[in-house]
């Protein structure tokens, strides 16, 4: 599901690959689906330019994983 317009209030990124999380504002802590690691990383790099540049994402949500987002 998408949700639009959100803004992405924290990110988190553990030491192993592939296992980075976003706090997208009014629906919580969500992991950044892995199975590429480019992928995975390029998401998590856009959450973090996001927060950084206090800007909106638009994410696609499925069963609690951020698979698609870009930023508005």
């Amino acid at each position: 599901m998408w949700h639009n317009n959100k803004k992405v209030l924290y990110t988190y990124a553990y030491y192993t690959s592939q296992w980075a999380w976003a706090y997208i504002q009014d629906l919580g802590w969500k992991r950044i689906k892995e199975g590429a690691a480019d992928g995975c990383t390029n998401l998590f790099v856009m959450m973090n330019d996001a927060k950084a540049s206090d800007r909106a994402v638009n994410v696609y949500i499925d069963a609690d994983f951020i698979t698609t987002a870009y930023v508005v």
